[in-house]
């Protein structure tokens, strides 16, 4: 993309004494790749020589930084938590038994991050906001709940509940019940994935979406028989 980065005059090897008779305010814009997205093709599409745009222009170039762009930064920097789901019952679970599962409320909320060129006055403000937590048990030997596996976010901003003594015989609302023990398989990664959707606006008025935003991890879970002796 293109961004803003000169006041003074300098040379390249295409232009000698570059833009020493221009008169008036203004600045250079150079072509600047983003580190965090340079392995993608279009990154090296923004190849154009430094050109000069007088104060309070927009320059006449598709690739100029905008808004948009500005969001897109921002999107890369969003300081999204790590995917740490909390269960019940804790570590190794049990055959048939329900695991309920959900995410801590104060941690999984919306987050943001700004990004800004305040030499031209511009910024944007992206937004992530939790909406699903989506469970994969890592067997076929288990039912998960809801049956889709995704539990939605819920009026009061949690996703799943958390366990109480008074909801033992009760389903839960997000969670897992394994019904093979892994004494023969080893363990079941059980992996747990937060979708977040982006939302952008910016100093100039405009706004939007961005691409939905998947994050998750990966527990690793044992699973037992209760044993009993019948006489």
């Amino acid at each position: 993309m293109i961004a803003e980065a000169y006041k003074g005059i300098f040379q390249t090897d295409k232009y000698d004494d570059y833009n020493m008779k221009k008169q008036g305010k203004g600045k250079f814009w150079v072509a600047v790749i983003n580190e965090k997205r340079k392995g993608e093709p279009e990154a090296m599409s923004c190849n154009k020589p430094p050109f000069w745009v007088d104060e309070g222009k927009t320059p006449d170039e598709p690739l100029a930084i905008s808004s948009k762009i500005l969001a897109e930064y921002a999107y890369d920097e969003l300081p999204v938590p790590d995917t740490d789901i909390t269960m019940n019952p804790s570590g190794k679970q049990t055959v048939n038994l329900d695991t309920w599962i959900w995410l801590d409320k104060a941690r999984f909320k919306p987050v943001s991050a700004k990004a800004s060129l305040s030499s031209i006055g511009l910024s944007a403000t992206t937004t992530a906001k939790p909406v699903s937590l989506t469970i994969e048990p890592g067997t076929q030997d288990a039912k998960v709940h809801p049956a889709s596996g995704e539990c939605r976010i819920a009026p009061d901003g949690s996703i799943g509940t958390p366990y109480s003594d008074d909801k033992k015989n009760q389903a839960p609302p997000c969670g897992v019940t394994y019904l093979r023990a892994t004494n023969q398989t080893g363990p079941h990664p059980l992996k747990a994935t937060v979708t977040w959707e982006i939302s952008w606006s910016s100093s100039d008025g405009d706004g939007g979406t961005l691409p939905t935003g998947t994050y998750g991890d990966t527990t690793d879970v044992t699973v037992g028989e209760v044993q009993s002796i019948n006489r």
